[in-house]
């Protein structure tokens, strides 16, 4: 089988907000133009699922969890998902997230909004009940405080503990003088609008669609298309008759 051109599926977190969904078909948009066909589904909420996009597939897929951490949705729903839709030429990668290239971009966004090198950074995300995706966020945040420089306390918006606001809070008391927010989000919406409120100096933007990320989602379908590729390859050494002796 011809694994040259396998199809991405971008898979996401379902969202009501519209700004979310624009985000995500804007990343795949530019993914696309570098990779080739690309597709988009949601876990939660909003459709399509992955299983619905797989099951209108007859070329072999490459699925890439657009995730900045991994808790249930990527350990669960997806390989659920895949499972569901009985495709049979199916590789999953890791999640985009925990990778150095969000820090950079988030340093980048930083100094967009006014962080200077020794500013105090509250690393803001969105929060989850899965310990495994909060492990996630630990490494996030140390890969920021790496490129920063600085200790980088956590925050969350909702779900976990503590607060956006508490830790900038906590950051004052301490006698940081300036303290700036670093939104660990794709997209803007309720969460992030939730972040000026907190009291910072400044709340960088968030993620967004950046040629680095648009470079991360490229890097992890070729990686999982070699996968494929290796594994068909494998499948079909194992099958293939013997040639005759003598």
């Amino acid at each position: 089988m011809n694994v040259k051109n396998p199809t991405l599926v971008l898979v996401a977190h379902g969202t009501r907000n519209p700004r979310g969904v624009e985000m995500v078909a804007e990343l795949a948009d530019a993914v696309g133009r570098e990779v080739g066909e690309t597709r988009v589904a949601f876990v939660d909420v909003l459709g399509p699922s992955p299983s619905e996009v797989l099951r209108g597939l007859t070329a072999p897929a490459v699925v890439v969890p657009a995730f900045l951490a991994s808790g249930y949705h990527v350990h669960t729903d997806v390989p659920r998902e895949v499972a569901d839709s009985e495709h049979l030429r199916v590789t999953v990668t890791r999640a985009l997230g925990p990778d150095p290239v969000f820090a950079q971009v988030m340093l980048e966004r930083l100094r967009a909004v006014g962080w200077n090198d020794g500013d105090a950074i509250v690393f803001a995300a969105a929060g989850s009940s899965d310990q495994r995706a909060l492990r996630d966020h630990r490494r996030a945040a140390a890969m920021l405080a790496e490129l920063a420089q600085v200790p980088v306390r956590i925050g969350y918006v909702a779900t976990a503990q503590p607060a956006v606001p508490d830790v900038v809070a906590e950051l004052r008391r301490e006698g940081h003088r300036r303290v700036f927010v670093a939104s660990y989000l794709l997209a803007r919406g309720l969460f992030h609008s939730r972040l000026v409120d907190a009291g910072s100096d400044g709340v960088a933007d968030p993620l967004g669609v950046h040629a680095g990320i648009v470079d991360l989602v490229v890097d992890r379908f070729r990686a999982g298309a070699a996968v494929l590729h290796d594994s068909i390859l494998t499948e079909t050494a194992e099958v293939a008759p013997r040639g005759r002796l003598g």
